[in-house]
């Protein structure tokens, strides 16, 4: 706290000291030329210098981070921040493209927080789900600050070395914790191996809703420690039919039984992003996962740069099935399930 406020001191007599320099400057210039002169120079310096809006301003001691509200007139700017970690951001950035900035189906909302010079140093969703991209402390903690007065958030997660301090700024008045997991990132690109064809692996439709619900509704339990049928099943059931509607969900069926199924969940040109991956049980070790896996990757590859994927950092068969399939561990996230 102490090193800010002197960094906010030493900028303070900086910008004075330009601004001494700025008057002496243009009091030599008016006495040395002609009124007209003097009227263009001050034309000229207003318009390079227009009236700062509200998130372009010098931070005082006590004052709030600039923290706003995006709205699709924000887009290109957001997308250029995010783009910048492409596998980080891609659940984000996905998100945007589906929805824009404002959509009742992102389930939150998005902010930003911009520095003194009003250039974002910060973009997070605030909602259901809580993620965030971040280049300084000061984001963070007026991410956490913003996030307590949503009182329906159902996670938070952040990369593991910043997950300490949000939770820090975030805990006091916000909800509370009811788990946590650590989630490795893979990361798949060429070239790829390709054992073999799955000619009925195949996007999902709507008639494989009753098939898909019941799985989908497991794996989050498993996750998350709730079943979101007891919660929102109407809700559930149409967010999933949206997907497939999207032709996000891709499926194996034999004798009307579900054998594999995968979704992808963000879908850009930079990172497309994958969860939900199941195998039947009763199906299990008959090589179904790494070829099905594997032909997915083949026809997603051709339209992405980069696969990616969560794994729980407990399931070990998991983490070795994906690095047997050419995926690379890139980065380590914290989940906080919030009651």
């Amino acid at each position: 706290m102490a090193q800010s406020l002197q960094w906010l001191d030493r900028r303070r007599i900086i910008c004075t000291l330009e601004l001494i320099k700025m008057t002496i400057l243009a009091n030599k210039m008016s006495k040395s030329a002609p009124p007209k002169s003097r009227k263009t120079e001050i034309s000229i310096s207003l318009s390079m210098h227009p009236a700062p809006s509200r998130a372009q301003f010098f931070p005082t001691a006590g004052a709030p981070v600039g923290v706003e509200l995006l709205n699709d007139e924000n887009l290109d700017e957001v997308l250029s921040f995010l783009g910048r970690h492409p596998i980080q951001t891609v659940g984000m950035v996905g998100l945007i493209h589906d929805n824009g900035l404002q959509s009742p189906l992102n389930r939150g909302a998005f902010f930003g927080c911009r520095n003194y010079l009003g250039q974002l140093e910060g973009v997070a969703l605030i909602g259901h789900a809580t993620l965030m991209e971040t280049d300084s402390d000061r984001a963070l903690k007026a991410f956490a600050q913003t996030a307590q007065t949503c009182t329906s958030a159902h996670l938070i997660m952040c990369k593991e070395d910043r997950i300490d301090k949000f939770w820090g700024y975030y805990a006091e008045a916000g909800q509370e914790m009811r788990r946590a997991c650590r989630e490795l990132l893979f990361e798949l690109r060429w070239p790829i191996e390709f054992p073999g064809e799955v000619p009925k692996l195949r996007l999902a439709t709507v008639d494989d809703l009753d098939l898909l619900i019941p799985v989908h509704a497991e794996l989050a339990l498993e996750e998350s420690g709730i079943d979101p049928r007891n919660h929102d099943a109407q809700g559930f059931a149409n967010r999933y039919a949206r997907r497939i509607a999207q032709g996000r969900t891709w499926v194996l069926t034999q004798d009307e039984k579900l054998i594999f199924k995968a979704d992808v969940i963000s879908d850009t040109s930079e990172a497309t992003y994958i969860e939900g991956v199941w195998v039947n049980p009763e199906a299990r070790r008959q090589g179904h996962g790494g070829i099905c896996m594997s032909q997915l990757a083949r026809m997603l590859l051709w339209r992405t740069k980069s696969l990616c994927l969560f794994v729980n950092d407990e399931n070990e068969d998991a983490q070795r099935f994906y690095r047997q399939a050419g995926y690379h561990l890139r980065t380590v996230y914290d989940t906080i399930f919030l009651k």
